[in-house]
């Protein structure tokens, strides 16, 4: 079954969405009261009402608008010759300039916010010094276009635009007294900045006008549009004809306007063309559409309501998975892992969203988001303060969700599941007691994402690097940015990576990008080529993928060096490449365990290269033990290396542990070390905060020159000692095959066989066999059904073909696209996966 005809179970068709649009006219003052009913909405939003702002729960945020306004105009008044804000250096630096034009925003935000102190609420003079800045900065430093567009894109587009269009709106009728053209003059300039657009509007064939930031800009353009008076109705519905295009779920095999970013069938979310964000820019889209909403709530320019459905749908399919226990996965947040804002941060803003949303939906609906805000307070290890909410109004409806008795905490998913993320390349499974994220990475999505100094070492990300999140733990204590900033770069769980140093590119070209602008390529700081080959390079291989059955599923991957270094003979001589280690992989998940496999692990050069296991953190003083035992039997502890049968983890101050069994392993290192590095050493931007942790390391190495070889292991979360000692050769677990063209695996207690196929031709494992590559699981219960699972992990392929050795069955349910049918020697079944991207194809099956 084709993504073009399933997506109109999943979202609005883009024809749909026009009709959310009122078609009929409206007179003048019908749309002159609509854009003051959207003005005074996004008022409230942002400075909350009488009502909301009276209410105990928001006394600190108005405290902090506030003293956030005091500090601001105190660095006005200290300002000196040439400046707006002390210390604040303009004409040079754009993010200077975005950062004047923010303050001047929270100065009127403290002025029009209902229970802040009388020397700012609505104090027109201090309105007055917001506006005269406006006017200094555009006569200085933003009116003159040919002066202006120097450093990011992002704050000329969208940036400063943000913070001048909100000022306006908030300030509006001290502006329309005091400075009445100066709306008539930001707007014309906003609109000559959006120079990646068609005559200072939005263009959708745009590489920068798509997902997140296609939401910024014309959220800002339906700002300006009830700003401006006569005309602006024109303006507000155009720009939210074009906002409307993020709705749509993206088709693969039909790109509008070549657009790849946005959200996927599968609940994946894309910015940048290829990368997995779903916990950077996913949540600042997700964020911008419930604003719009809101903005548009009882105006007649959009019927809001019918969007409600499409974007409570990105929170249980989208964001749902990657959110465990208020932590939001490493997996999905781009360049931003190395923030110190932290998992726990990203979860807030979502929070915001969902109470939000869940005051425009109704019924059910309504209540399941309620329930799922409260999941996520009852579950996260740390408190969620809604101070940092951007909106008072959301701090009160988030206490009053909090305080309701009659809506019970519940997760928007089961506590069991397994979700392939195929369109982006990721794989998530979830347990009571743990969740497991897999990035994977292809010729489709990036291996990593660097950009603006941020993720400085980011090299192996994509390659397999998996995080094993442990029920009741301080996440911050595991991961985040001091996960990256002390696990080695070519250490971190689940990489095979050569032994070399790597240099980061400011490093390597003496600033956060590579420039070459003569080149034929032409590297400037935002080309097409810094893209492909710096910031987020894709890998060269097609096979990333895998199947879902029930609450199990199976990934697999053959990882490949990326791009630039396929390319490095069309690149300059001074730009560097980097050459991959090899391996092909599969990652099969079940309920006590994880199952990795992993063959051809090498060196195409000779290299040393060093497979991870596992890499856990924890801090200096946490009580930590490491035990296990080796093939003979002899027991084992702390650090060396051995040929060990089982290693466990613990971490008593935690209350944490994690088994390894080595189902058919070399020898294995284990190493724990104390580390201190600075957060710097993974983000510029990071204070130069030292931080220590203690390094589990669990690797397998290979020596330089040495041939390929194979490995299979388990990861055991929650493992006791003796757990443990209970797994023996074949039982529960048994590996079926493990070479680069089949890997496949058997859990006796659960009936289950779960095989990839890399290459084409026949495979066969275990009664199963499998034509060309491919993702299978089978489950076969006593004296019950036998089910089973296909994908096209390649997302080429037409047709997939299985065969189960054995008696012959017959179909009892099947999806669309499942031709069963009796053979010699078994039952064959065809699976039709032409345009499905991945999807896993289900089939029930009976004697």
């Amino acid at each position: 079954m084709e993504i073009t005809r399933r997506r109109l179970l999943s979202a609005l068709s883009a024809a749909g969405l026009l009709a959310v649009l009122p078609t009929l006219p409206v007179s003048a003052a019908e749309a002159a009261a609509d854009s003051a009913r959207l003005l005074a909405n996004t008022v409230g939003i942002f400075a909350g009402t009488a009502e909301s702002n009276a209410r105990p729960e928001t006394a600190a945020k108005l405290a902090a608008v506030a003293k956030t306004a005091r500090t601001n105009l105190k660095a006005m008044d200290d300002a000196g010759d040439g400046e707006l804000f002390d210390g604040l250096v303009l004409g040079t630096d754009d993010a200077n300039l975005n950062t004047a034009y923010r303050r001047l925003y929270e100065i009127a935000l403290a002025t029009r916010t209902p229970g802040t102190p009388s020397d700012l609420h609505d104090n027109t003079a201090v309105q007055r010094r917001v506006i005269d800045g406006l006017v200094w900065l555009h006569e200085r430093h933003y009116g003159d276009q040919s002066k202006g567009y120097y450093g990011n894109w992002f704050n000329w587009e969208i940036g400063i635009s943000q913070s001048v269009s909100k000022t306006l709106v908030l300030l509006v009728d001290e502006v329309r007294t005091y400075k009445p053209g100066l709306i008539a003059t930001y707007v014309a300039s906003m609109d000559a900045y959006l120079r990646n657009g068609t005559d200072g509007d939005v263009n959708l064939d745009s590489r920068f006008h798509t997902g997140a930031n296609l939401a910024d800009i014309t959220t800002n353009r339906i700002l300006q549009g009830a700003l401006i008076g006569e005309g602006g109705e024109a303006r507000i519905r155009k720009a939210l004809t074009d906002q409307l295009t993020v709705f749509v779920t993206i088709d693969p095999y039909h790109l509008d306007h070549g657009v790849t970013d946005g959200y996927y069938a599968d609940g994946s979310f894309i910015q940048h063309a290829s990368v997995a964000y779903t916990g950077s820019y996913g949540k600042g889209l997700l964020t911008r559409v419930v604003q719009t909403l809101k903005i548009l709530d009882g105006t007649g320019f959009a019927h809001g309501e019918e969007l409600v459905p499409t974007v409570r749908r990105w929170v249980r399919d989208g964001f749902a998975p990657v959110i465990f226990e208020g932590w939001m996965m490493e997996i999905v947040k781009g360049r931003a892992v190395s923030r110190p804002d932290g998992g726990y941060t990203d979860v807030a803003v979502v929070v915001e969203a969902v109470v939000d949303l869940s005051s425009l939906a109704s019924g059910a609906d309504a209540t399941a988001l309620k329930s799922y805000v409260k999941h996520i307070r009852s579950t996260s290890r740390a408190a969620l303060n809604p101070t940092g909410f951007v909106s008072p109004i959301s701090i009160v409806r988030y206490t009053d969700i909090i305080g309701d008795a009659s809506v019970p905490p519940a997760d928007l998913n089961p506590a069991s599941r397994s979700v392939a993320f195929n369109a982006m390349d990721k794989t998530v499974h979830r347990r009571p007691g743990y969740a497991f994220a897999l990035a994977r990475s292809s010729d489709r999505i990036s291996k990593y994402e660097y950009m603006n100094g941020e993720n400085l070492m980011p090299w192996f990300q994509g390659d397999g690097a998996y995080y094993l999140y442990l029920s009741g733990q301080d996440q911050t204590q595991a991961y985040g940015v001091d996960y990256f900033t002390t696990v080695s770069p070519y250490g971190l769980a689940g990489v095979t990576a050569p032994v070399e140093q790597r240099r980061t590119v400011p490093d390597l070209y003496g600033k956060p990008y590579y420039d070459n602008p003569g080149h034929p390529l032409n590297f400037t700081s935002s080309s097409e080529s810094q893209n492909k080959y710096v910031y987020f390079p894709r890998g060269t291989n097609q096979y990333s993928g895998g199947a879902v059955l029930g609450t199990y599923g199976a990934a697999g991957a053959v990882q490949s060096s990326d791009v630039a270094f396929r390319d490095r003979e069309l690149l300059p001589d001074d730009f560097v490449v980097h050459r991959g280690a090899t391996a092909t992989k599969s990652w099969f998940l079940l309920d006590e365990e994880i199952v990795v496999l992993a063959a051809g692990v090498g060196d195409g050069a000779g290299r040393a290269v060093t497979t991870t296991v596992d890499a856990r953190t924890a801090a200096p003083g946490d009580q930590v033990s490491v035990t296990g035992e080796l093939r003979d039997g002899t027991p084992w502890k702390g650090a060396g290396t051995g040929d060990l049968r089982w290693l466990r983890h613990a971490n008593a101050t935690q209350r944490t542990s994690v088994g390894y069994v080595f189902l058919d392993t070399p020898k294995v290192r284990v190493t724990l070390d104390e580390v201190t590095r600075s957060r710097r050493v993974v983000r510029t931007a990071n204070p130069d905060t030292p931080v220590t942790r203690r390094v589990l390391g669990v690797t397998v190495d290979r020596v330089a020159g040495a041939k390929p070889v194979s490995l299979a292991y388990a990861l055991v979360p929650n493992a006791g000692e003796a757990g443990l000692r209970a797994y023996r050769s074949g039982r529960p677990l048994k590996v079926l095959s493990n070479t680069v063209r089949l890997q496949a695996v058997s859990h006796a207690g659960l009936g289950l066989t779960a095989a990839n196929s890399f290459t084409s031709g026949r495979h066969e494992a275990a009664g199963l066999r499998i034509e060309g590559p491919a993702s299978v699981l089978v489950r076969r219960e006593r004296r019950g059904p036998t089910t089973v699972a296909v994908s096209d992990p390649t997302m080429d392929r037409d047709r997939v073909s299985v065969l189960l050795r054995g008696r012959a069955l017959r179909k009892v349910t099947a999806d669309e696209g499942v031709r069963v049918r009796r053979v010699r020697g078994g039952t064959r079944i065809d699976v039709d996966t032409r345009h499905a991207y991945g999807r896993s194809f289900t089939v029930t099956l009976r004697e």
